[in-house]
């Protein structure tokens, strides 16, 4: 018999309505599993942990037991009395810790808000928990979402990869990446600004997306870069990551940026195949531009070889199935993308920042101040991590009077030219017609712990494959690929155009549909296995 914390989130929902399976169960059957692999919570100023713990997965900060049991009693309530319990009954998820949820702290894993409780619910969560979620926890991340690794969380020990521990999860959606690959929850709602849900979900071989800019409420969601900032779903397969975004997306009215467009029905989009689909291949998107840290200079090198071979062999795979693959799509501004986003994320997270100062909620320092901008200093110095002080203080740089022009308003005529790469792409009377456009989602698989961290220009272009959907506002999906020769997932993405999340679901089920035979598809994760030894 599979065990529980194994089944789609659709199978959890379907056997809690039909009372095969209680909440309650699903509720304890997840925090038993997590209780086994997930280690000690993140907390502030631990340093030292025992070796056993080296092994764990530490997706949490915090698990919401209480909650939950409050949620999974409402939902066994409702099917007692024979009402709709909702898409989602019983349904364990984890929430990025950058997502306000009352009743629990909300800390975007800085020191800063290691004490902040919201009075208030983010949207999408509330989306979910009107659906029959049951919020088991909050997930470590990169703080303020600032990161690749999900290693700068103020809440230590960061998470470990769940394939293999001595490696990163990704981030700054770390947690919630492995939250769902270890199967300690069968849904998880992340954040993704350059790359942050499906970079993660690339690394611990689940599925993520990034819906187009302003198809789920940002409301509730604590900002990084707020022209940029999209919640999204992380899920094991396409089909449940199809569920969790016909519940969380939709217009807002509490969030003026939220789109009016419909949202279609996106399990109907499942349902249909790839024949006659348009689906392009760039080279622009076989290797990586970045500047040699030390002496400047501008360096190309190609992505990982089994994560390009892993994209041709996706669309071989969509071509044997009728869909026409166009080569040599150019995309010459995908190059840019990472230093567009330095500027541009930096300055709009600098702004953000300022609202963090001691004073209405967060950090205070305990230190005795003869003033009130002396409370700022030193609250701010102690409540931020790194990362934070860095991005202030480019933001600033960048965004001043002497200095807007050469490097703010040049990232943004720049980001302007790459939206124009994927309008051409994706023009119905262009020279390509795409429906979508096929990368790899990163250009290696997941890195060490620690081989990358502290370099914040290295660190960066793991997202160069990524990046440039946020600039364009277009909705990306990264899906399971197979693996490479050491075990570690591969991710392949998908980008369409504007509110096309139906295709790009339609197209990364059928590729699902036809690879699920393959034996790469019957690896388990590391911190699985040595569940399933016990």
């Amino acid at each position: 018999m599979t065990p529980v914390m194994d089944w789609s989130a659709a199978e959890i929902a379907r056997k809690v309505r039909s009372g095969e399976i209680s909440a309650a169960e699903m509720l304890a059957a997840s925090l038993e599993r997590i209780r086994l692999t997930d280690g000690i919570s993140g907390q502030v100023g631990l340093t030292q942990w025992d070796e056993a713990e080296e092994r764990k997965v530490h997706a949490f900060i915090q698990i919401s037991k209480d909650l939950a049991e409050a949620q999974a009693a409402a939902v066994d309530a409702k099917a007692a009395r024979g009402e709709d319990p909702g898409l989602l009954a019983g349904v364990p998820v984890a929430i990025k810790d950058i997502f306000c949820v009352e009743g629990t702290h909300t800390t975007a894993g800085s020191r800063m808000l290691a004490n902040f409780r919201p009075p208030y619910t983010a949207t999408p969560v509330q989306r979910l928990i009107d659906a029959g979620a049951l919020v088991v926890g909050k997930a470590n991340m990169d703080e303020f979402a600032y990161g690749s690794s999900s290693e700068s969380s103020a809440f230590q020990p960061s998470p470990n990869n769940p394939w293999d521990p001595t490696r990163v999860p990704g981030g700054s959606s770390g947690g919630s990446a492995a939250s769902v690959a270890s199967t300690e929850v069968a849904l998880s709602l992340g954040s993704d600004t350059g790359g942050s849900i499906r970079q993660p979900s690339s690394f611990c071989g689940v599925v993520g997306m990034k819906p187009t800019y302003g198809r789920v409420s940002r409301y509730g969601m604590i900002a990084f870069a707020s022209s940029l900032d999209c919640p999204g779903p992380l899920a094991r397969t396409v089909s449940d990551a199809a569920l969790m975004l016909q519940v969380i997306a939709g217009e807002d009215p509490r969030d003026s940026t939220t789109s009016q467009q419909p949202v279609p029905d996106y399990q109907l989009a499942l349902q249909q195949d790839v024949h006659g689909l348009r689906i392009g291949l760039s080279p622009d998107y076989d290797r990586i531009v970045f500047p040699d840290v030390e002496t400047g200079e501008i360096g190309t090198e190609p992505i990982q070889a089994e994560v390009s071979r892993a994209v041709y062999d996706a669309a071989e795979q969509l071509a044997r199935q009728g869909a026409e693959i166009v080569e040599d799509v150019p995309m010459p501004n995908a190059r840019h993308g990472i230093p567009t986003y330095f500027v541009i994320s930096r300055v709009e997270a600098s702004s953000n920042l300022h609202r963090f100062d001691g004073v209405k909620y967060g950090y205070r320092t305990a230190q005795p101040v003869s003033d009130l901008n002396e409370l700022y200093r030193l609250s701010r110095a102690e409540g931020f991590g790194t990362e934070p002080k860095l991005r202030i203080l480019m933001g600033m740089y960048v965004s001043s009077a002497a200095y807007s022009h050469q490097y703010y308003l040049r990232a943004r005529k720049v980001r302007a030219m790459i939206r124009r790469d994927f309008d051409t792409a994706f023009d119905p009377a262009g020279a390509y017609r795409l429906d979508a456009l096929l990368t790899p989602t990163t250009p290696t698989t997941a890195f060490k712990r620690k081989a990358v961290y502290g370099n914040s220009v290295l660190m960066q272009y793991a997202d160069q494959m990524t990046v440039s959907a946020n600039h364009a506002g277009l909705p990306a999906l990264s899906f399971p690929g197979g693996l490479d020769g050491q075990g570690l997932p591969i991710g392949l993405q998908l980008i369409a155009g504007d509110f096309r999340e139906d295709l790009l679901l339609r197209i990364a089920h059928a590729y699902e549909l036809a690879t699920r035979q393959a034996a790469w598809r019957s690896a388990v994760p590391e911190a699985v296995r040595n569940e399933a030894s016990k």
